[in-house]
């Protein structure tokens, strides 16, 4: 009989590192700048880039204590909630969405993804999805799901940091035995929403590596606060940053000429990109780079945290 901490050991165990891809383009040798791209869109063919990491250890935290399932929140295109779903299916642990929206999205690939994996789901209106924070609403939710353990959004909880922390073993390894890899990493760069992978990445931060995380919200100065909570020592760490002018006009948003210019960047290099989340910081980089943020003979790694189903979605 297969119990669910062995069905979570398989699937965590049937990963390899995600593959450290050397990219090219003609401003790279202009700029004289060295790029790789972590492909964390190849972990899983279902459970994508940093879901896959963030899920890690509260999956088996719900196993070990028991759990009846897993409940958490998101929009009718959430990535998290598509990886919820599948890793439930995975593990055979229940899966509840409070999914912000209407009824009338439940159609889109997405959520017909997740409903076929079986995950329950229950639309609510913006007001009433505002209070995915707070304590009374929560309680409320834990006791209609009993025996639930309930995520945030996104995943976004201390207990998602470790498994995104791997992150930084695999590339002292890949550094140390793949000789197209870089010989040192002069900067991780990668796409923000909530700020967990961020705080993951911070809270193991090797100090010769510098975090550069492009926000793809619109004035999200207030993500500072949201890793800081996360990840305590971030507040006394000088070795990150968030780059706030390249949200495209705010979350899942992006405009014709942005989407085209994402386009073809997926194109030049060969690696698919969508435009809200890894497609949107990519193109934020290459911009930075064409104004010369990013200095002569830096070694630069991407970290493509996934997500490409969303793009399916609001096709």
């Amino acid at each position: 009989m297969v119990t669910a901490l062995s069905a979570w050991q398989q699937l965590y165990s049937s990963a390899h590192p995600s593959p450290l891809q050397r990219l090219h383009h003609p401003l790279l040798n202009q700029q004289r700048v060295k790029l790789w791209v972590k492909r964390d869109d190849l972990l899983h063919v279902r459970i994508s880039g940093n879901k896959w990491r963030k899920l890690k250890y509260p999956t088996r935290h719900a196993i070990e204590q028991k759990a009846q399932g897993l409940l958490s929140f998101g929009g009718a295109y959430s990535n998290h909630l598509h990886a919820l779903a599948a890793i439930g299916q995975e593990l055979a642990l229940a899966t509840q969405a409070i999914v912000r929206g209407e009824a009338s999205s439940q159609n889109n690939p997405t959520l017909v993804d997740a409903k076929n994996w079986g995950m329950a789901l229950r639309f609510v209106d913006r007001q009433q999805y505002r209070q995915r924070q707070d304590p009374q609403w929560l309680a409320q939710l834990s006791a209609q799901y009993p025996g639930y353990l309930l995520l945030p959004e996104g995943g976004s909880c201390v207990a998602a940091l470790p498994g995104v922390a791997e992150i930084w073993t695999e590339l002292a390894m890949q550094v140390a035995t793949n000789s197209e890899a870089p010989r040192h990493i002069d900067q991780l760069i990668l796409p923000v929403a909530s700020g967990a992978t961020l705080a993951g990445l911070i809270s193991q931060r090797p100090s010769h590596t510098q975090l550069s995380a492009y926000a793809v919200l619109k004035g999200a100065s207030w993500l500072a606060k949201e890793v800081i909570t996360l990840c305590p020592y971030a507040a006394q760490d000088s070795g990150w940053q968030l780059r706030l002018a390249h949200h495209c006009g705010g979350y899942a948003k992006c405009s014709a000429l942005d989407s085209a210019e994402i386009s073809q960047l997926s194109r030049e290099l060969g690696v698919p990109l969508e435009p809200i989340y890894s497609g949107k910081a990519l193109l934020g980089l290459f911009r930075d780079l064409k104004a010369g943020y990013y200095p002569p003979s830096s070694q630069l790694v991407f970290l493509h945290t996934g997500g490409l189903q969303g793009a399916r979605s609001r096709a």
